[in-house]
């Protein structure tokens, strides 16, 4: 007994040192209380306010303070108990030399069990208003000596606390009990030392409020929390139909039958009014104090409408809008039951012409415990979904390109733990969507811990780096409900940079094809709204809705690329597939034809057929010749060459008319050659332009495909009158002429104008 009192005296004189290092001024001691009250009586009278010493009086000045449990005075034991412990896992330790209120050094302790869903929330909610205030709720429990005058141990000073901010809430009236209640001792003392303290811890929140002139105790919190607090109470309520129970129009008719009108937007909510979302087609909104006249018309307890945030709607639309007709879809994150159902409604509405062989929707559950799985697996099957399938296994372990039940996966679903910091009412959003409550410190004081937001980014980025790497999958939905761009913009960007650096470093050009893709939400719900060129969807946070983020990662096709025939050949010569088709050989072929090409279009554009049969020098072994001429240079005079020439120009001629092949849908079967024969060098007739220019591209050769037959012309003699005149620069004949054998090209004499006359008459007739 020595030993406590001296361990609470010590206690006192150490707290009086630590009152006076306060930043918020020199607290007064319990002996000093009464001169306290007059100075506060004092000040206020000269503010015009009403003093405050007396729970009568903090009513009084501060009606606009409403009790947690709306209207309701008190929580069951069970509440307090579970308030005070998440509390003590999640509290602001404080630094020694700063520390005024010893929590105990135990944290992550585990959870009472609550099977009541409200009583879990109300818990929660009731833990995070205590974490707003610690500030405040301890500088009242050293002012008002309570602290240094109990005995309690330190382990319970959580439960003091959660039970001072309720009853401090409650404007100091006593709870009322009621006899069911279950009864737990340690509240039941902690709530009896309040009780006996109720005045003097009353005075000290009233001399705090004069002292940081606060009309209310919501203005001593940080700005940014006291903003998101004000929006929760007015942000309207989010639903969305569920197909597989109802329809939108049977909803509406439902709604409207009840009392309620429509309304074409959120801005003209008002009374018992309801719109429909212009982001998402099956989404209703309806005004925040309506939730109890939308229950009363059981669309929410069958099923029907379900209420969510309208953050968790976006990306189940946007990845119905991109599946296609025959994929699966992936889910990553944390989400909810109704997250999954409501993807796998929207997905099977879409695809209900495929009957059995609908999408299926697999969700990683690998970081749930056994009790969250099952949960999630209730919610399902009373949502009437039956194209979900559970996979048990870690998202970082699943392997992109072996797993078989990954092969139809065409789009993932990204939502992974984010700091929540873009949503107003944070608690029922973490407590809705499976969120980290180790979140709620940081969100009590309006930023998140830097070492927190790097854990988190780390996170964020295995995951959608791992999403980029399966080979099937055509687009990644990233969605968060943050406001910081290191969890948005740029780990999108970076994982697109990083896949591209990947794929360079295997030589997997498919690995970065994914791009940035316009969000299919285009027309915003606000002024502030994005805009269409806008590659990320974002909203602010606002008295409308919850802040959120998301991007659309899609896979582009790849390009078709047209090769030319001689780029074919070239590539497969370099493989080794050919036997040096198409080899550099053949290339001065084609250089050469290029050539003869340009010519013929200086010169002439026909084509030539010539075939006749040597009887001279062939003997009864006659061959047919079709357009080949072959000369003797030994034995040619000067005279000679000059044939030689003409005869050379005769060869180019017909070897470049069968070398090119005509595009024509109809073969030609003969062809008629134009000549202006004269005594000099025969010479071609230039051929009429094109009506189209021709193609710089290489025309492909098509001379192996069709095989031209030489036909044998047997003429009989013709014995020329002698009349023949022996000069004229320009003469016809008759088709019936015609020489029985070629000249000797041995012979030194000059050319006679027969053998022009053969080979026009050989021309002009018909071949077929």
């Amino acid at each position: 007994m020595g030993h406590s009192s001296h361990k609470v005296s010590e206690r006192k004189h150490n707290s009086k040192k630590m009152v006076k290092n306060k930043n918020i001024g020199l607290r007064p001691s319990c002996s000093s209380t009464c001169k306290t009250k007059k100075a506060a009586a004092q000040i206020a009278s000269s503010k015009g306010q009403t003093p405050l010493g007396d729970p009568a009086d903090i009513t009084a000045i501060s009606p606009e303070l409403q009790t947690t449990s709306q209207g309701q005075l008190g929580f069951p034991d069970r509440v307090y108990l579970l308030a005070s412990v998440i509390f003590q896992n999640n509290h602001l330790e404080k630094p020694a030399a700063h520390r005024l209120v010893n929590y105990g050094k135990e944290r992550g302790l585990p959870l009472p069990e609550v099977k009541d869903e409200v009583m879990q929330r109300t818990s929660y909610e009731l833990a995070f208003n205590t974490l707003k205030y610690q500030e405040l709720l301890e500088d009242i429990m050293i002012e008002s000596c309570f602290y240094l005058s109990q005995t309690m141990p330190d382990d319970q000073m959580s439960l003091v606390a959660v039970m001072l901010y309720d009853f401090q809430d409650r404007k100091f009236i006593p709870r009322e009990r009621r006899g069911e209640d279950e009864i737990i001792q340690q509240v039941r003392d902690v709530e009896s030392y309040l009780l006996r303290f109720k005045t003097k811890l009353a005075a000290s929140l009233a001399r705090c409020r004069i002292k940081h002139d606060l009309l209310s105790i919501e203005c001593i919190l940080p700005e940014s929390v006291k903003m998101k607090q004000e929006r929760s109470s007015s942000l309207p309520l989010y639903a969305w139909v569920n197909t597989l129970k109802s329809s939108l129009d049977e909803v509406q008719r439902v709604l409207k039958s009840a009392g309620f009108s429509q309304v074409k937007s959120i801005g003209q909510l008002e009374g018992q009014t309801f719109c429909q979302d212009l982001h998402c087609g099956d989404i209703l909104v309806l005004p925040a104090q309506l939730k109890a006249q939308l229950y009363s018309t059981k669309l929410p307890s069958d099923h029907k409408l379900i209420i969510q945030d309208k953050f968790c709607s976006l990306g189940p639309n946007a990845v119905c809008s991109l599946l296609p007709e025959e994929g699966d879809v992936l889910m990553v994150g944390c989400f909810s039951g109704f997250s999954v159902s409501h993807t796998a409604s929207l997905i099977a509405g879409k695809h209900e012409a495929n009957g059995n062989n609908q999408p299926t929707v697999y969700v990683c559950v690998g970081d749930r415990t056994s009790g969250q799985r099952e949960e999630l697996q209730q919610v399902i099957a009373a949502m009437g979904c039956k194209n979900v399938k559970l996979i048990p296994e870690d998202f970082q372990s699943l392997d992109k390109r072996g797993d078989k039940r990954l092969q139809r996966v065409r789009v993932i679903l990204l939502t992974p733990k984010c700091s929540v910091s873009a949503v107003s009412n944070p608690v029922e959003f973490i407590l809705q969507e499976n969120g980290d409550t180790d979140l709620l410190q940081d969100l009590s004081q309006g930023s998140i811990a830097q070492s927190k937001l790097e854990t988190l980014v780390a996170q964020q980025r295995k995951d959608i780096d791992h999403a980029l790497k399966f080979p099937k999958v055509l687009a990644v939905v990233y969605s968060t409900c943050s406001s910081y761009p290191e969890e948005n913009e740029v780990v999108v960007s970076r994982a697109l940079e990083q896949a591209k650096v990947q794929s360079e470093h295997e030589g997997d050009p498919k690995q970065a094809n994914f791009r940035l893709s316009p969000s299919p939400f285009s027309i915003p719900d606000h002024a502030e709204g994005p805009e269409e060129t806008d590659p990320f969807f974002m909203l602010e946070s606002s008295e409308k809705s919850n802040g959120c983020f998301l991007a659309v990662l899609k896979r582009e096709p790849e390009p078709v690329v047209k090769e030319a025939p001689h780029d074919v050949l070239v590539r497969a010569n370099a493989k080794g597939i050919l036997d040096r088709i198409g080899s550099k050989q053949h290339t001065r072929k084609e250089q050469r034809g290029h050539t003869n090409r340009m010519t013929k279009t200086s010169q002439a554009h026909a084509s030539v057929s010539i075939q006749s049969k040597n009887q001279g020098t062939k003997g009864s072994n006659g061959t047919a010749l079709c357009g080949h001429l072959e000369l003797s240079n030994r034995q040619q005079s000067s005279q000679g060459q000059a044939k030689a020439l003409r005869l050379q120009a005769l060869k180019n001629t017909v070897s470049s008319s069968f070398s090119s092949s005509k595009p024509d849908s109809t073969p030609k079967k003969s062809i008629s050659p134009v000549f202006n024969i004269t005594t000099s060098t025969p010479t071609l007739l230039p051929a009429p332009p094109p009506a189209t220019p021709l193609a710089p591209l290489v025309r492909p050769r098509r001379a192996h495909q069709e095989v031209l037959k030489p036909v044998v012309l047997v003429l009989p003699p013709v014995h020329f009158p002698s009349f023949f005149p022996p000069q004229h620069s320009r003469t016809r004949f008759s088709p019936s002429f015609s020489y029985n054998k070629w000249r000797d090209p041995a012979q030194n004499a000059p050319p006679s104008r027969s053998s022009f006359l053969k080979d026009a008459m050989v021309k002009s007739r018909p071949l077929f």
